[in-house]
């Protein structure tokens, strides 16, 4: 507790015992004063406000006194000053700038140590840097206090503010100089590494909770997460072999600052291999062909299909383009096969062709190509001029079925095939697939005829042969499609628009973008939708494009030759499924740049929903094309080779030269 004057009530017994000292300090102040004056040329520093250092002179102190101690204390009585002249202070040198930084920083450091001392981000701190010189104040005395407190501490009077402001000049230069040595100090010491402070890593104050051995999230990369029969897989290899493969070491992850603990090390890395470790029982176990029925790591089975697709919906690219026999193929297919609304490419895709090109095998490999090393052909097959390509990840080739397809010739000379259908099954996981392409009769008026290609596609198409149907309660022997979990049909199938050229054209031209609502009243395959006459049980997405067909070839513009036939949407994709919103429609649109045929392409993006299997199915075992898939990227190698080239000579004639 202090007084109104600002001096502690508990250090009056303390300065009448140590008067007698202070006399002596008191002559020798007045000495220096003097010396300081002659200095100066007179100018004088105030006095310091705050509590009076141990360096004050006698009679600045009874200036501070009350005056009940002035009473008590027999002293000589003080000859009244005039008042000294005002001075500026010195201005603060650099070190003593950077010293007063570091001390903010050292308190901002202290109030965050624990009162334990326990933490040990401030212990670096404490150890590397030099005790900073004492700032002198007036201690509370204690009866056991000696004088010894008021004159054994020159480092606090040569600290006190009073005495630095009222000292001379070269005693402000030695306390310059020991703060510039200090600091200095200060900055080759541990402390400091790099101009900044480098602070200890932190410690958890207690214990971490226990974790799980998988703690890698589902969010992360599928393929690292471990079978639940292979939990102590990590235990069994340590004890048995010391080692467990990762994809990443953990002296690089601590070695680069990283991680600290071996969570966190299991939280950016693989816990395990790439690669599911597979017990040697289960090994013996499997077949690779037939499949154990209930074994634990099953490869159709619910935990294998969470690793890929956590969610269980797959992306599914659906297209159909009739080529109109043309035998020059697009230059550029990306616009095709991989749209740019999407953000990322599908895990499988479906093409079938219509009156396709001569060469067949250099549609597939331009399709290969495309679509790059991360897609293998799973299956293809061909009707006449009716093409399918099945293109699948080609990490997803291990789970599916045996591929089977059948065909279906829709005329009566049965030897000409540019009417029909093509169908193509298999199973993937535990969830069959049916895609089905198909060339209707085409004629404006030929309604009915193109009903019956419907019908006798559907009791004729023998599908499917080996592989068995998953539930053949809800299958019928009379309709192909019911014998499928997801169904997919596309094709040309050749409905037309019931009104004439004049007004198809007025409602395109008054409506140039996507409203295409007006034309699709007059659309033949929707009304006999409706009726339930043709594709029962099927449904299609909202159109939003303009019809496929009739173009002139290389141009944009509709029929312009004599026949002057109505635009229509004739190139269809529509779908169904036994369980009921399995199949999701995301996009469905036509890709106006290709123009080497009168008909534009139309396709259709699906997330369908896939369910677990099991191994009791003949299986592909890996089967793909791999002579296609080697042609496919030497041709993708050669056309970006031979782009960089032509840009490559492009910069360089672009260069001038000044004579």
């Amino acid at each position: 507790m202090s007084t109104p004057n600002g001096f502690p009530q508990h250090s009056r017994a303390c300065v009448t015992q140590s008067m007698e000292g202070g006399a002596v300090q008191d002559l020798q102040a007045k000495k220096a004063g003097k010396a300081a004056k002659k200095e100066a040329g007179g100018r004088v520093a105030l006095p310091a406000e705050g509590p009076v250092s141990v360096g004050t002179p006698v009679s600045e102190t009874l200036k501070l006194l009350p005056e009940e101690l002035k009473a008590n204390m027999k002293i000589k009585s003080i000859t009244p000053r005039p008042p000294r002249k005002p001075r500026l202070e010195r201005a603060a040198s650099l070190d003593e700038k950077s010293w007063r930084r570091w001390r903010r920083f050292r308190t901002s450091q202290e109030s965050l140590t624990d009162p334990n001392d326990t933490s040990s981000s401030n212990g670096s701190l404490q150890e590397a840097s030099p005790s900073p010189p004492n700032r002198g104040r007036a201690s509370p005395c204690h009866p056991c206090c000696q004088q010894n407190s008021l004159h054994s501490s020159p480092d606090a009077s040569e600290a006190s503010p009073v005495g630095k402001s009222r000292g001379s000049a070269s005693d402000l230069g030695k306390r310059a100089s020991e703060i510039s040595s200090a600091f200095g100090g200060l900055l080759r010491g541990k402390a400091f590494t790099g101009g900044k402070p480098r602070l200890s890593q932190i410690m958890p104050a207690r214990p971490l909770p226990p974790m799980e051995l998988n703690v890698a999230s589902h969010t992360l990369r599928t393929a690292n997460r471990i079978d639940s029969d292979c939990l102590d897989y990590r235990y069994y290899s340590q004890h048995k072999f010391g080692r467990v493969s990762s994809s990443l070491s953990d002296t690089r992850l601590h070695g680069n600052g990283m991680v600290y603990d071996s969570c966190s090390t299991d939280s950016m890395k693989s816990t395990f291999s790439l690669l599911t470790p597979i017990r040697a029982k289960d090994v013996r176990s499997r077949s690779y062909l037939e499949g154990s029925l209930m074994a634990s790591g099953a490869l159709l089975g619910a935990e294998e299909l969470s690793r890929y697709f956590p969610d269980r919906n797959i992306g599914i690219f659906v297209a159909t383009w009739n080529m109109q026999g043309q035998k020059e193929l697009p230059v550029n297919l990306d616009d095709f096969l991989l749209p740019t609304d999407p953000d990322y490419a599908q895990d499988m895709y479906v093409i079938g062709v219509q009156e396709g090109c001569p060469d067949r095998r250099e549609w597939e490999i331009r399709l290969q190509e495309t679509l790059g090393p991360h897609y293998v052909l799973l299956y293809s097959a061909a009707h006449g001029v009716l093409y399918m390509s099945v293109f699948i990840r080609r990490d997803l080739i291990w789970f599916c079925s045996e591929v089977e397809y059948a065909t279906v010739t829709t005329r009566i000379v049965s030897q000409i095939k540019t009417k029909g259908a093509l169908g193509i099954c298999f199973t993937f996981f535990g969830t069959s697939f049916l895609f089905i392409t198909s060339h209707f009769t085409s004629g404006d008026s030929k309604v009915n005829e193109r009903k019956l290609d419907y019908n006798k596609t559907i009791q004729a198409l023998t599908l499917p042969k080996n592989v068995p149907d998953t539930n053949p309660y809800r299958s019928s022997s009379s309709d192909v499609t019911t014998r499928f979990d997801e169904v997919f049909w596309f094709g040309d199938f050749n409905f037309r628009l019931n009104k004439d050229r004049e007004t198809v054209d007025s409602i395109l031209n008054q409506n140039p973008d996507t409203d295409v609502s007006r034309l699709l009243v007059y659309d033949q395959l929707t009304s006999e939708m409706s009726r339930g006459s043709i594709f029962k049980g099927f449904q299609e997405a909202d159109i939003h494009f303009r019809p496929s067909y009739k173009f002139d070839i290389g141009k944009d513009s509709y029929d312009t030759t004599s026949k002057q036939r109505t635009p229509s949407y004739t190139d269809r994709v529509v779908f169904r499924s036994r369980y009921k919103d399995d199949i999701q429609a995301v996009k469905y649109s036509s890709c106006p740049v290709i123009k080497t045929s009168d008909h534009r392409p139309v396709f259709a993006l699906f997330r369908v929903k896939v369910r677990p299997g099991r191994d009791n199915i003949p299986l592909a075992a890996g089967q793909f094309d791999r002579e296609l898939y080697l042609m496919g990227i030497k041709r993708r190698i050669t056309r970006e080779l031979q782009k960089r080239r032509e840009q490559k000579d492009q910069k360089s004639s672009s260069i001038c030269s000044i004579s």
